[in-house]
């Protein structure tokens, strides 16, 4: 059976051009790397035998901070077998450690460049803390979406700039969620979130995919295979995610234009490297 391509989810920081990427694949091996949108180079923070939990992590608006969640399922270690972690991008050595022991709720969203939101219901007991961040303990999300990744993912997005467009239960156990970006020449960019039990094999419970619409002329362009889109404000165009690889094209009036590949990160073998802290 062949093999998957790489999994790519990014987080970009709002106010640097910087984004955070994790890369996994095979399954329980996930690496963190700084991509510096200035120039489209590629650097790897770190590797986790486990897994992060993409749609519950932030990255600061200086780009400098990642909180996220993990899980390696070792139940009986310090970090009861899964925790969310403060870690100077694009590194996972925690500064401030919270260890959990189950997969509810877990990680959070960056309130200020140094201050940021535990998204904790219950189980997070604090074991290191650092005096460079601290908790905001008087923010919390405007709207709710459960217990699991949505609770840090659709709260993000907002924030970010995209709004909740539609909403569709399709069964008991399956529904979509559509988020919307205007873009240049009278175009969206269309965020598909499955959130499901049952998905297709390569697919977790919550996936994503993406369209092109032009709203005057209601044209739409699919793009399934998309697992990751934004618009790159700083260079004036669109970066995307599929079969392991980021993508930027430029969205020209009769759509997009200009695509090229900007890294393949298929290639990736798991390397042991110490944070620099």
């Amino acid at each position: 059976m062949s093999e998957f391509p790489a999994r790519i989810h990014v987080l970009f920081a709002s106010q640097a051009p910087i984004g955070l990427v994790f890369r996994r694949g095979p399954s329980k091996h996930v690496a963190t790397i700084l991509w510096d949108r200035r120039r489209d180079t590629f650097e790897l923070g770190q590797w986790l035998k486990g897994r992060i939990y993409e749609r519950r992590s932030d990255l600061s608006s200086d780009g400098k901070r990642l909180i996220y969640f993990a899980m390696n399922g070792k139940w009986q270690s310090e970090s009861k077998g899964s925790w969310t972690a403060i870690s100077n991008a694009p590194y996972l050595k925690a500064i401030e450690f919270y260890p959990k022991g189950d997969c509810w709720q877990g990680g959070g969203l960056w309130t200020n460049m140094n201050t940021y939101w535990l998204n904790d219901g219950y189980g997070h007991a604090q074991l290191q803390d650092s005096d460079e961040v601290s908790r905001d303990r008087t923010y919390s999300p405007e709207h709710r979406f459960g217990a699991e990744c949505l609770s840090v993912y659709y709260p993000r997005l907002m924030r970010d700039g995209w709004t909740l467009s539609d909403h569709l239960d399709i069964s008991k156990w399956q529904q979509l969620d559509m988020f919307d970006k205007s873009l240049d020449h009278g175009w969206l960019l269309r965020k598909i979130v499955h959130s499901e039990i049952g998905s297709t094999q390569g697919k977790g419970c919550y996936w994503d995919e993406h369209q092109l619409i032009h709203a005057r002329s209601g044209v739409e362009r699919s793009f399934p295979d998309w697992e990751w889109a934004e618009l790159d404000c700083d260079r004036e165009r669109l970066v995307w995610a599929a079969a392991g690889k980021i993508f930027s094209g430029n969205v020209l009036a009769d759509g997009l234009a200009g695509e090229k590949v900007l890294v393949d990160l298929n290639p990736m073998k798991f390397t042991a490297v110490e944070a620099p802290y």
